[in-house]
């Protein structure tokens, strides 16, 4: 079988890349590596079974890119919530318009199967955690609505072109290769500083973390085992951790004492404007299909630190 995956070359694209090679299938990769990087593929390059396009979703028609394929793993977006506030035209280009070619491009070149990656953030502020997958999707951010409108798309293609197709609303994903959020952001702050440490927002927001191998093993097993046109499926570990905790762990792993924590919160004590104080999911659902997460939230991150401390130099003591 031979199988698109879009995004391949960043974070969680990456990984499903290295999963799927492991499983013997073969792999076109589609990214423009705007936040995708090389760097994660390299050791694929040589492999017959294994290439790679630089190629824009956003760009033109894709269906001659498609043709062959079985399946797409669509992890092609822009990952920055953050961005959304102040460049909201990114998120609608880049998630929204781009999906669409996407979808457009398997209804010409009669591609079947389809997995997103949709995100915990369509969500927005759950009144209470965990939230299962028929809460109401209320985004608070344009990010978070990028990925509704997604799933809507979506949707839609399923029941009118009989595009079998699964999303997946994942939680803070964690593991090697991460470039974007809390854990990085944080990191890089205290090897500038090992004294001090600015926290975004509050400090007690509260996030589930599941570590990345664990999310594309979901990412698979729901491919693999949902019979339905169309399902989503919360990705996520069974615990949570505030954001205080995580910059604790962090301070801990690298091996610094005395760091003193300053906070900038906006609102209600959120790090930026669609940020969420409080969010976590329930997988009960895609537990009743098999799926265990192997590590917790605080294992996730333990094992994320280690590799980051690595892969991005991180040395404070030493600064």
């Amino acid at each position: 079988m031979s199988i698109i995956v879009t995004g391949g070359a960043g974070f969680i694209g990456s990984h499903a890349v290295d999963a799927l090679v492991r499983m013997g299938f073969s792999i076109k990769v589609i990214d423009n590596f705007s936040s995708g990087r090389m760097e994660n593929l390299s050791h694929h390059l040589g492999n017959p079974r294994v290439t790679i396009s630089r190629l824009d979703l956003k760009d033109g028609d894709l269906s001659r890119e498609l043709r062959g394929a079985t399946a797409v793993l669509h992890f092609a977006a822009n990952p920055e919530v953050r961005v959304s506030t102040t460049n909201p035209d990114i998120h609608f280009r880049e998630n929204v318009v781009a999906t669409f070619n996407l979808l457009e491009a398997m209804r010409i070149s009669d591609v079947g199967e389809l997995v997103f990656a949709s995100s915990s953030s369509v969500y927005g502020e759950p009144p209470e955690i965990p939230v299962p997958e028929n809460a109401p999707i209320r985004p608070v951010s344009v990010y978070g609505a990028s990925k509704a409108s997604g799933e809507n798309l979506i949707h839609a293609y399923s029941k009118l072109y009989g595009i079998r197709a699964v999303a997946m609303r994942y939680a803070n994903v964690a593991g090697p290769r991460l470039r974007h959020g809390v854990v990085p952001d944080l990191m890089l702050k205290l090897a500038k500083n090992p004294r001090q440490l600015e926290i975004l927002g509050d400090g007690t927001q509260v996030r589930s973390y599941i570590y990345v191998e664990d999310a594309v093993e979901a990412t698979i097993l729901a491919w693999q085992r949902s019979k339905s046109s169309f399902e989503a499926f919360n990705v996520g570990s069974e615990d949570w951790v505030t954001v205080n905790d995580i910059a604790r762990l962090i301070i801990k792993e690298l091996g610094l004492t005395g760091v003193g924590l300053t906070y900038k919160p906006v609102m209600h004590g959120v790090g930026w404007p669609g940020d969420v104080k409080k969010i976590a999911l329930s997988i009960d659902k895609l537990k009743s299909i098999g799926f265990k997460p192997r590590h917790n939230s605080v294992e996730s991150l333990e094992l994320t630190i280690r590799a980051l401390r690595s892969e991005l130099g991180v040395n404070p003591q030493a600064s």
